[in-house]
């Protein structure tokens, strides 16, 4: 398996900037510049305004389950990517009617990001458990981080994004080295920049970890506990976790989703948070979409000079600046 080039992770900080304008509010500042589409993650984005808000684009999902057919479920974190001139979507689906219950691997194109076919081929995956994913093209190759069984993540590699060879579950060590304590561990979401890569992930949805690697084999934690962690705002008291990471200008932006209800079953808002150096966040004090929606599992992803919000659990909507 080939990595490209890989040395040793080394800690960086970036300068702070206020420039433009935005009205997302991260703790009493605002954050600007923008977003790019993240996908091809090791790629900064060009500078200009995010949008401070985003309307429904379509008064339907733009693409849903389908009833008695293998994907009869769409669950958790989906995929886009701009990718070789049209947009790709791989996504979890299931039926909650087979026994036992197995989440595979679904795939889908699209020539505008909007209508969607699936692949022929779907299942992609079926013969082991693909939850929660999220795709990174670095070298010509494709990445999927994802949540295998019991919420266990793990990593798998694809030469065309359709034929997936599963590497293995993730080696995530403590600080100092010794395995993190057994448990679930998923929503893997990765970056790579400056030839290290960075995981984030939640551990039952109490906050979000940071853990990095040079070779993808071994995940070491750069602190303990969370880089991210639940409140002190209603919407993520809760619960959260990221589901995605991306370079805007000289900083940071993830888009996470959180609850504030403690009993099932919960609503999830998606909101945005920013940092300097991966490490030191701050979360916006309101989210991107209203808590009655129960919508999640968002990315920002740019299409020419403009900017599109998708949510993914569980169908796929769009929404456009207002």
């Amino acid at each position: 398996m080939s990595y490209g080039k890989l040395r040793r992770c080394t800690s960086f900080t970036l300068k702070p900037f206020f420039q433009g304008t935005l009205s997302v509010t991260i703790r009493g500042t605002l954050i600007a510049s923008c977003l790019w589409t993240a996908l091809v993650i090791s790629a900064p984005a060009p500078a200009d305004e995010l949008p401070s808000e985003f309307s429904a684009g379509a008064t339907a999902p733009i693409f849903t389950a389908q009833a008695g057919a293998w994907d009869a479920k769409i669950r958790e974190r989906g995929w886009i990517l701009q990718d070789d001139g049209g947009w790709k979507l791989w996504y979890t689906g299931y039926d909650p009617d087979q026994s036992p219950v197995t989440m595979k691997l679904g795939y889908a194109t699209s020539p505008d990001g909007i209508h969607w076919k699936r692949s022929e081929k779907n299942p992609l995956v079926s013969e082991y458990w693909v939850e929660d994913m999220m795709v990174v093209k670095h070298e010509g190759l494709y990445y999927m981080f994802s949540e295998g069984f019991e919420d266990q993540a793990q990593l798998m590699e694809s030469a065309d994004g359709v034929t997936w060879t599963r590497r293995g579950t993730l080696d995530v060590r403590l600080k100092n080295g010794q395995p993190i304590p057994p448990g679930p561990y998923g929503t893997p979401t990765a970056y790579f920049e400056n030839d290290c890569w960075y995981l984030f992930y939640e551990r039952r949805d109490e906050g979000v970890w940071l853990a990095t690697s040079t070779d993808m084999k071994v995940w070491t934690n750069v602190s303990d506990t969370p880089v991210i962690g639940r409140g002190p705002d209603a919407f993520d008291r809760h619960m959260l976790a990221m589901n995605q990471v991306q370079k805007v200008g000289d900083r940071y932006v993830a888009v996470l989703h959180g609850t504030g209800d403690e009993k099932k079953p919960r609503r999830w808002v998606p909101y945005l948070a920013e940092s300097s150096d991966l490490r030191n966040w701050r979360k916006a004090t309101s989210p991107l979409r209203p808590t009655e929606e129960n919508r999640s599992s968002g990315m920002l992803l740019r299409d020419g000079n403009s900017w599109r919000f998708y949510t993914t659990h569980d169908r796929i909507d769009v929404y456009f600046p207002r």
